[in-house]
């Protein structure tokens, strides 16, 4: 890993900080024009919901909170219409990926990725799936680069009018 950077569970203590991360990522991609998360996600009881069944990870370079991630193996029911290249049996879940935005362009996603896709295949995951938001270019670029194939739509109404691009890679 990059410099002194790590990758471990989140723990109740650093709900704060990293809805603050997650907050400072919102502001920033609206700036960009990307409207994906705002008021109300990812909220501070879901990401307490993330710490709790020890699916939140954080990335850390000497005690600052450089990114999150949450890996799930439980899928949202939102899921369910898509067409899957794989069975729905053992499947690993990409949600709340973030990165300071501080230090976007810094490789920081793609440590978190890396990890992800890692743990994947060390616990014999069939694929990663993930969603992302389709007015978000950048982040679709980034997940199609890494070999993963865009599958169908799915809407979160709280979040956007627009869709999210359902991905997957098989492992």
């Amino acid at each position: 890993m990059k410099d002194s950077s790590q990758i471990r569970l989140a723990i109740s203590s650093d709900l704060h900080t990293i809805k603050k991360l997650t907050e400072a990522c919102a502001v920033a991609m609206q700036s960009k024009g990307i409207f994906q998360w705002n008021e109300h996600y990812p909220s501070l009881e879901r990401l307490k919901v993330d710490i709790e069944k020890k699916e939140l990870y954080v990335l850390e370079n000497s005690d600052k909170l450089l990114g999150i991630i949450v890996l799930t193996d439980v899928m949202d029911e939102e899921y369910i219409p898509i067409s899957w290249l794989t069975q729905n049996s053992k499947n690993l879940y990409i949600h709340r990926l973030a990165t300071d935005p501080a230090t976007w362009g810094k490789g920081y996603g793609k440590e978190l990725m890396n990890f992800t896709e890692d743990f994947a295949r060390e616990n014999k995951y069939e694929s990663v799936r993930l969603d992302t938001f389709s007015q978000n270019k950048r982040n679709q670029s980034f997940y199609e680069a890494r070999g993963y194939k865009k599958l169908g739509n799915i809407f979160f109404p709280k979040q956007s009018t627009h869709p999210f691009h359902c991905y997957e890679l098989v492992l």
